[in-house]
């Protein structure tokens, strides 16, 4: 193999191997730390190895037996301290394995691992996708719009408070898994958003990642069948998913819900999403839906409308005005303030997207809804500073091509307009 066909070998090996790695690495030791470093040491030796020695025939198996042997000579080298004494006996434990539990699959059972209750919320998700969604630290502080520096530190003070606790990687019971369930459902999403548009690299859609939250939405619909959250995740993910084929152009530029392709939408995925919909729908003594019920309900109302105009926008405005009830954050109005634009005009739009500008100036796409709701509403110079915005923000590069040539076709229909006013006067 040349240079750079090594190099995606490499990367390829990295998307695909390294949950899996982490999370066995993790069951069989224990520790955290050890799993992560030492699934790092091992793809680092990748690239040290195989452009000297060519890539093996199983790289998964080769990176997974190279983990395997830096961890236990990491716990060899500390074996003088007795924690690490203990953990190090593992590797030679010739006792029957430890019982799956209630989750049997490894990464699956790393979320719930991770979702401990001894951590805040947010620390839980963030560690998780660090581990298991194999993102970047930059990555995830763009889901939880805060800066980077802030979120590096989050991570760390999680992985302290574990140290500190003697949090243990253990097998979740079945009392478990209620309890820690919303914590991965959220960390199941934003898997599946890092890799439906990936917020920076080059690639702006990720199938791995989005393929993975979806294989694990199944494992949770299988383990938890009569949730409705579970359930509406499920569903929401499949519905998205489905358009994945019809997001980004053949010249690698983002394509709007409005201006897809809708011939290309993957029926059977949307089939599957309504039928899930439905199912919840008649279960008995459902309850009120919870957030990922309503964000699967209006995915739906899109995937059914044969044509982008046909879209019923009163409905969708209406589920977003629920689903506010339920996540007031910024970022639920702000895609409302876009449902009642289609349904009021863009002034009604811009005021009611006008309150958010201060929670949500560093989220890029803030600032393109801003803009594209000054351009129909013809303030063109305010419309051009949101888009300069919105890309100085934006890390994905289909989305940045987009916002280029949405911004650089008002700057083009602003001067036609302005050659054509001295004939327009003259022909008065």
């Amino acid at each position: 193999m040349t240079g750079p066909d090594v190099e995606e070998a490499i990367t390829g090996a990295h998307r695909e191997v390294w949950a899996p790695v982490v999370a066995g690495l993790v069951r069989r030791f224990g520790d955290l730390d050890v799993a992560e470093e030492a699934a790092a040491e091992a793809f680092a030796a990748a690239a040290e190895r195989w452009p000297r020695d060519g890539v093996p025939p199983n790289p998964a198996g080769w990176l997974t037996t190279t983990a395997t042997r830096k961890a236990i000579d990491r716990l060899r080298r500390e074996s003088q301290r007795d924690a690490k004494q203990r953990e190090s006996l593992m590797v030679h434990d010739d006792g029957p394995p430890e019982p799956a539990g209630a989750v049997e699959d490894d990464r699956l059972r790393l979320i719930f691992t991770c979702c401990h209750p001894a951590l805040a919320a947010e620390a839980r998700v963030a560690l998780t996708l660090r581990l298991l969604g194999g993102l970047t630290v930059g990555a995830i502080a763009r889901a939880f719009l805060v800066q980077e520096t802030t979120m590096a530190r989050r991570i760390t003070r999680a992985k302290d408070k574990i140290r500190a606790a003697g949090v243990r990687y253990r097998v979740p019971s079945v009392a478990d898994i209620r309890e820690r369930r919303s914590g991965v459902l959220i960390v199941v999403y934003l898997i599946f958003n890092e890799g439906y548009l990936a917020g920076a690299g080059d690639d702006p859609v990720r199938a791995d990642l989005t393929g993975e939250a979806i294989r694990l939405g199944r494992l949770l619909h299988t383990l938890l069948p009569d949730d409705g959250e579970v359930t509406g995740l499920l569903a929401l993910m499949l519905l998205t998913d489905a358009r994945r084929a019809a997001r980004v152009s053949r010249t690698g530029e983002l394509v709007t819900l409005g201006e897809q392709d809708r011939t290309v939408w993957d029926r059977a995925l949307i089939a599957e999403g309504i039928a899930l919909i439905r199912e919840r729908s008649r279960a008995v003594a459902a309850g009120p839906p919870g957030r990922f019920q309503l964000l699967a309900a209006i995915n739906a109302v899109h995937a059914v409308a044969p044509r982008a105009q046909d879209t019923d926008w009163a409905v969708v405005a209406a589920l977003y005005g629920s689903l506010a009830l339920v996540d007031p954050s910024p970022i639920v109005r702000l895609n409302r303030a876009v449902a009642v634009a289609e349904v009021d005009g863009p002034a009604a739009g811009l005021t009611a997207i006008a309150p958010l500008a201060g929670a949500l100036d560093g989220y890029h796409a803030f600032h393109a809804a801003r803009a594209d709701l000054l351009r129909r509403a013809g303030r063109v110079d305010e419309a051009r500073a949101a888009y300069d915005r919105a890309i100085g923000l934006a890390g994905n590069p289909a989305e940045k091509a987009f916002l280029t040539r949405r911004r650089d076709q008002e700057a083009v229909l602003e001067t036609l307009a302005a050659a054509e006013l001295p004939a327009r006067i003259d022909n008065l």
